[in-house]
C-alpha cells in the first residue's frame, strides 16, 4: 500500500518524512508523491511543527529517481498517467522549494532524478560518505526534471550544463564544493544530528553547521577552467566541436560520453537549462518542465532509452535522429510549446 512507501510523522517539533520502498531503492510513485504533499500541507499552519526532516529507510541509498518503467508504460500509450504523476511531482517539488519552514534532507546514498526533485529545494542538504548524485536522464531519452532547469543552470560556471549533458555522477566533495549538497556528515554523525536537532528544532543549518566535517578535495575542481570554456554554448554542435578542438585526454573522455547520449534529449536539456536561467520563477521553470515531461515520454528516444537501459539493459539504444543533425531546431521547439488552455501545470494554492 502506498501509505506505507512514505511514513510521515512530528517528532520533537520536526514533521518526519521517510521513503521507506527500500527494494526500488525509494523510487518516486504518485502514492508517494501526494504522501509527501498532504504531509507538508498539514504541517505548513501548525505551530508544533518548527522544521521538516526528510530521510529514508535502509541503506541503500536516499532516491534513485521516479518510477520509470511506470512512466514509460504509459508513455507507450497516451501519457495520462504520467502526466498525472509528473503534476503530483512538480508540484510536491514547488510546495518545497516555497515552504515556509526549514527542510533538511538527509541524502545518505543514490540521489538522482527524482531524489534530487525532494532534496535541492531544502535548506539543508546533508550529503554522507555514500552519497552519489547524478542526473542521468540524458542517457535513457529523457531531460533533467523535477527543477534541473533551474538548480543546474545556476551551479557555478557551466558545471551545470555538464552534469545535465554527461550524467557524470558526483561524491559528497564534489556536491558540497559546488553546493549542490550544503554540508557533508560522515553517517556515523546522522544521529546526533537527529538528537540535536530535536532540541533544536527550529534551525537546522546551526545544527548541521556544529557537526559538518570536511569532505576532502573536490575531483571537480581541477576541471572547472574547462568546463566553463567548452561547456559555455547555446548550441549542442558547439560544444561537440569545443572539446574535439581541445583535444585534452579529459575533453575527448566528454565528448566519447556524449556520444553515446540521446541527440535529441541533449538539444532539449542545453535549451531546457539555458531558458531556465532566464526565468523569473521556479514556478515557471516547473511549468517549461511539464510541457516538455509530457512529451519527451511519448517520444521514441525515450521509450528506447528505457528499453536498452532498465528493462533489457543491454546498453545499445537505437536514438532517432541518431545524430544531432537530424534533430531540427523545429522539432525541439514543439516539446517547449505552450500546452493548450486548462492543460498548463500550476502550482498547489
Amino acid at each position: 500500500m502506498s501509505e506505507s512507501e512514505v511514513l510521515t510523522r512530528v517528532e520533537s517539533g520536526v514533521g518526519r518524512i521517510t521513503l521507506n520502498r527500500p527494494k526500488a531503492l525509494h523510487a518516486l510513485n504518485r502514492g508517494m508523491c501526494e504522501a509527501m504533499t498532504a504531509a507538508l500541507l498539514a504541517w505548513r499552519a501548525d505551530e508544533a511543527v518548527k522544521s521538516v526532516l526528510i530521510d529514508h529507510s535502509g541503506e541503500r541509498g536516499f532516491c534513485a529517481g521516479g518510477d520509470i518503467r511506470m512512466i514509460a508504460e504509459s508513455g507507450a500509450g497516451d501519457a495520462s498517467e504520467a502526466k498525472a504523476f509528473f503534476l503530483s511531482e512538480y508540484r510536491l517539488n514547488h510546495l518545497m522549494f516555497e515552504y515556509p519552514k526549514p527542510i533538511t534532507a538527509i541524502v545518505d546514498g543514490i540521489v538522482m532524478g527524482g531524489g534530487v526533485g525532494i532534496s535541492e529545494p531544502a535548506e539543508v542538504r546533508i550529503a554522507t560518505e555514500r552519497t552519489t548524485y547524478a542526473m542521468p536522464e540524458t542517457g535513457i531519452g529523457l531531460f533533467p526534471d523535477v527543477g534541473g532547469g533551474w538548480f543546474l543552470s545556476r551551479l557555478p560556471g557551466q558545471t551545470g550544463v555538464w552534469l545535465a549533458l554527461t550524467g557524470a555522477r558526483l561524491k559528497a566533495a564534489d556536491t558540497v564544493f559546488l553546493g549542490i549538497h550544503s554540508h557533508y556528515l560522515p553517517t556515523d554523525a546522522l544521529e546526533a544530528f537527529k538528537a540535536i536537532l530535536a532540541a533544536d528544532p527550529a534551525h537546522p543549518a546551526d545544527v548541521a553547521d556544529g557537526l559538518e566535517a570536511d569532505p576532502g578535495e573536490a575531483p571537480v575542481e581541477a576541471h572547472l577552467e574547462a568546463i566553463d570554456r567548452l561547456f559555455a554554448f547555446d548550441t549542442v554542435e558547439e560544444i561537440f566541436a569545443a572539446l574535439e578542438a581541445d583535444g585534452s585526454e579529459w575533453a575527448l573522455a566528454q565528448r566519447a560520453i556524449l556520444r553515446t547520449k540521446s541527440p535529441q534529449s541533449m538539444k532539449v536539456t542545453l535549451r531546457q537549462l539555458r531558458t531556465g536561467a532566464t526565468l523569473a520563477s521556479f514556478a515557471d521553470n516547473m511549468a517549461m518542465e511539464y510541457r516538455l515531461g509530457g512529451r519527451v515520454v511519448r517520444s521514441h528516444d525515450f521509450q528506447e532509452g528505457v528499453r536498452a537501459v532498465i528493462v533489457d539493459k543491454d546498453n545499445t539504444p537505437d536514438w532517432s535522429p541518431a545524430d544531432l543533425s537530424g534533430v531540427t531546431d523545429a522539432m525541439v521547439e514543439a516539446l517547449f510549446a505552450p500546452l493548450p488552455e486548462g492543460e498548463e501545470w500550476s502550482p498547489l494554492a
